[in-house]
């Protein structure tokens, strides 16, 4: 890289979430810990394996200095199945022996074999976490999100490619999937997820759900279709 690996860390709650830049296209690579227990899911093993080791014992330093339960990996998860999301995947999979994740219906194109499928509506533990899983459609056609919730705090969503500050994924001038892509993030985020919470891209920087509601009909403009009444992209909890 260019630039120099810097970790960053959002504590919330039993959560620690560690993240960096892996490489100057900014692929994000995250460690989500259940403090509680030390177990730890990696999120996007993208380039740069040392890296992605390092921020793993950046989490372990972490625990330690708060004389917490040492950190554990359980997996890997790969949000899709582009080669700048996993291009250290199979080096880190060898290097700690923990099952890989992915989405199913992009799981035949990551060529190390995916261990678990999953894919909207399943949940993946993580110590005594319990991680949503998303399906967000478009920018590929398995692409997933995962959400962290934790009582009394906002919630968090790791996006992947499918959500970003100013706009949804790259689908490459299709019509068909771009409306897709749209309303998943629309019905399965914005319309689920309250305007706190924080959502951490693939690439780039985070932002919140709130700081992005209101750009929602431009971007249905942008991709040719009808405005919405805003008041429908309101969040309902169920």
């Amino acid at each position: 890289m260019t630039h120099p690996y810097l970790p960053h860390l959002d504590s919330f709650g039993s959560v620690e979430l560690h993240y960096a830049e892996l490489n100057d296209f900014e692929n994000n690579c995250y460690v989500i810990v259940d403090t509680t227990t030390g177990s730890a899911l990696i999120v996007d093993a993208a380039d740069a394996a040392p890296y992605v080791l390092r921020l793993l014992d950046t989490a372990n330093e972490a625990a330690l200095a708060a004389s917490r339960p040492e950190v554990q990996p359980v997996g890997i998860l790969t949000t899709h199945k582009h080669p700048d999301h996993w291009q250290a995947l199979a080096e880190v999979k060898e290097s700690l022996g923990v099952p890989t994740i992915a989405g199913a219906a992009d799981a035949p194109e990551i060529p190390v074999a995916t261990d678990t499928l999953v894919a909207h509506g399943d949940t993946i533990s993580v110590g005594e976490l319990r991680l949503d899983v998303i399906g967000l459609r478009g920018h590929t056609d398995g692409s997933v999100a995962l959400a962290i919730t934790v009582p009394g705090q906002a919630p968090r969503l790791i996006t992947g490619d499918s959500l970003f500050p100013g706009g949804i994924g790259n689908t490459w001038d299709d019509s068909e999937r771009y409306e897709q892509l749209l309303t998943d993030c629309v019905e399965r985020l914005f319309r689920r997820y309250p305007d706190e919470t924080v959502f951490y891209p693939g690439h780039g920087l985070p932002s919140t759900l709130g700081k992005e509601r209101g750009f929602l009909n431009r971007w249905r403009l942008l991709g040719g279709l009808a405005a919405e009444n805003p008041a429908k992209d309101a969040y309902s909890p169920s």
